[in-house]
């Protein structure tokens, strides 16, 4: 499988995931931190890939979203955008619609 499918599989199988430098439970960058901190105030269900582990999924990606910079937050298979976007949606209460929308709620 290319690393191009792999993204659309995991963008296919995840309402929501979120492409972050380390993991929730130890972000390894202060954007990936801040984003994590937000789907947890609205407890967010989503699945969550270290970027450092897959290298060739990194480079890929970016080329695949046309997004420079990660985190990267995608809901129902669109690319929401990075931490200040992800920030700017939960400030205006747009969030939890876009999950609740995909089923990236927790019950």
């Amino acid at each position: 499988m290319s690393v191009v499918e792999r993204i659309k599989n995991q963008l296919e199988t995840n309402p929501v995931i979120l492409y972050m430098k380390g993991t929730p439970d130890f972000p390894q960058c202060g954007f990936s931190g801040q984003t994590v901190q937000v789907l947890g105030a609205v407890q967010a269900k989503y699945a969550a890939v270290n970027i450092f582990e897959d290298p060739e999924l990194r480079e890929a990606l970016k080329e695949y979203s046309s997004w420079p910079t990660y985190p990267q937050l995608y809901i129902g298979g669109q690319l929401v955008g990075g931490c200040d976007i992800v920030i700017d949606l939960y400030k205006k209460g747009e969030l939890v619609n876009l999950l609740a929308a995909a089923g990236g709620l927790e019950e």
